[in-house]
């Protein structure tokens, strides 16, 4: 037998510092003699630096008793040189203690004499295996600002339970979840995680360990954080919430990170402004596409001015973001609160390029789908682009072509129009005056030198679509324009858009019935072409 007690749970005593308050550590000495009692003594070899209560005492058989060791740091004190271990050093005395009585430890810190361990006629064990641990919120929180690794979680595992040391904070009220991610280590999150801290707990700022994270665009922290069931919302004490500072700093990949986990895409920051709003002021494109796909509003006002994102980039003149935000559905025709819509910002602004998105090409396309002459040159006088195109590529002559206004057409000629202006199916002003069967507008285009060559993205030519419903009036005027007329032999080989199936293919008796179907649209006002989303009416 080499040993009379065993130490519990361990060799190691962890020493709780702190300052201002009393720094000491627990130790369990257990019996493991049956039938015996033993008599102990630990001393510390640097008496000056540590009381122990009750330095020495006798034990039953099988049972334990609690040391208390107390380590002297005074208030001024800095940590050990070797924290978090120490090299201070214990003895530990023990001796059978037959038909000795159970002393109460606790009155006196010498309750055994101290000849029991020195006589020869007994057998003392002497245990110089004690180590000393510090441990608690001022270990800690160095550790993790130095970031050493082992140490943090030897600290962490040693640590008694109930002083909860993974939710220590430091000096300037950073929890240690908080001065891990300052640093951008994953791997220290990863070991604090393992002890369950408060993952909502504040700093001093009132930040969250999350909002810290996505403001750093932290993405693997986030995810981590996430796994634990970290708030994804904004909580009271914020001003704003993980969302919006990942959005004003770009983080697209936290942004769908956060979104993935369920957070609220219209969610307003403290001065009520939501994602989208501070991902149009700052200029963040990928993250307002991330916001739209995942089914943010466009059209949500913000506090200080019912002003919609639409609005702010009008003012900034971002055109890429206006034309983005109106692919999406939003309404340029809202007021903020002084009564002005996206267009009238813009115009304050003197972001003249901004109009034909948001006001002038609109009144222009009407005015050419309706004929209106003065209402035209108003709006090319005042900033329109002539040019300008809708999400599918009609500027103002396809409409007017298509709708037979000559006088239109030949107005927007003169005033430059590119007469070949193609839509997203290839389409030209020609072929539109040739699907709509205006002659008139087909000749003057021929005359003004329209491409008759030019196809469709489906490789048909204006001649094909003539042949195929049956414009016989139509087809003589390509002709004597230049077309060529061995097109019309291979009319069956291209697939028509105009009323051809998926299969690009249809039967003469088809593009009987299709003549009809023409005439009828056209009664109603419009058009319809299987080809493109937006009739042109």
């Amino acid at each position: 037998m080499d040993r009379l007690i065993r130490l519990e749970p361990s060799n190691v005593v962890a020493i709780r510092l702190e300052q201002g308050q009393k720094c000491y550590g627990q130790l369990t000495l257990r019996n493991v003699m049956y039938t015996m009692p033993v008599a102990f003594r630990l001393q510390p070899m640097n008496k000056a630096r540590y009381t122990i209560r009750p330095q020495s005492g006798i034990i039953s058989p099988l049972t334990t008793i609690t040391v208390e060791i107390v380590y002297d740091f005074s208030p001024n004190s800095s940590l050990p040189g070797s924290f978090p271990y120490c090299d201070d050093s214990f003895l530990l005395h023990s001796v059978v203690a037959p038909g000795a009585a159970v002393k109460n430890p606790s009155s006196t810190h010498d309750s055994v004499p101290i000849d029991w361990f020195t006589t020869r006629k007994k057998q003392v064990f002497v245990d110089s295996g004690l180590k000393v641990m510090f441990v608690g919120s001022m270990v800690i929180t160095r550790l993790v600002k130095n970031g050493h690794l082992d140490e943090i979680r030897d600290v962490l595992e040693k640590s008694d339970s109930d002083w909860k040391t993974v939710d220590s904070v430091d000096e300037e009220g950073q929890t240690l979840l908080h001065l891990a991610i300052s640093q951008g280590r994953a791997d220290l999150v990863q070991v604090l995680l393992e002890f369950e801290p408060d993952v909502e707990a504040r700093n001093r700022s009132g930040t969250s360990p999350l909002e810290d994270a996505a403001a750093l665009g932290y993405s693997l922290i986030v995810e981590l954080l996430l796994a634990h069931r970290a708030n994804t919302e904004r909580s009271e004490s914020s001003t704003w919430g993980p969302l919006h500072l990942a959005t004003s700093g770009g983080h697209v990949d936290v942004l769908k990170l956060l979104l993935l986990k369920g957070a609220n895409v219209d969610a307003i920051t403290k001065d009520g402004n939501t994602a989208l709003h501070l991902a149009v002021k700052e200029r963040r494109r990928d993250c307002a596409r991330v916001l739209l796909t995942a089914g943010a509003h466009p059209d949500v006002g913000n506090l200080s001015n019912n002003e919609t994102p639409l609005h702010i980039a009008s003012a900034q003149g971002d055109d890429n973001m206006v034309k983005l935000l109106l692919l999406k559905g939003a309404n340029k025709d809202i007021r903020n609160r002084s009564g002005k819509t996206a267009y009238d910002l813009a115009n304050d602004h003197g972001h003249t390029r901004l109009f034909d998105a948001l006001r002038l090409a609109d009144r222009l396309c009407q005015a050419a789908r309706k004929g209106e002459i003065r209402v035209v040159n108003r709006a090319l006088e005042r900033g329109a682009v002539i040019n300008g195109q809708d999400q599918h590529g009609w500027t103002a002559l396809h409409r007017a072509s298509f709708k037979g206004h000559t006088d239109m057409v030949r107005l927007l000629i003169e005033k430059g129009v590119n007469i070949d202006s193609r839509d997203g199916d290839g389409y030209t002003a020609l072929h539109c005056a040739v699907e709509s069967g205006n002659a008139d507008v087909l000749e003057l285009l021929v005359k003004k030198g329209a491409d008759l060559k030019v196809r469709t993205n489906k490789g048909v030519t204006a001649m094909q679509i003539a042949e195929s419903l049956n414009y016989a009036g139509i087809t003589r005027i390509l002709i004597n324009g230049g077309a060529n007329k061995d097109e019309i032999k291979n009319v069956g080989k291209h697939s028509l858009p105009a009323f051809a199936s998926k299969s690009g293919r249809r039967s003469e008796k088809d593009m009987g019935l299709m003549k009809k179907k023409i005439t009828r649209v056209k009664a109603l006002g419009g058009f319809e072409r299987s080809s493109s989303p937006l009739a042109m009416v």
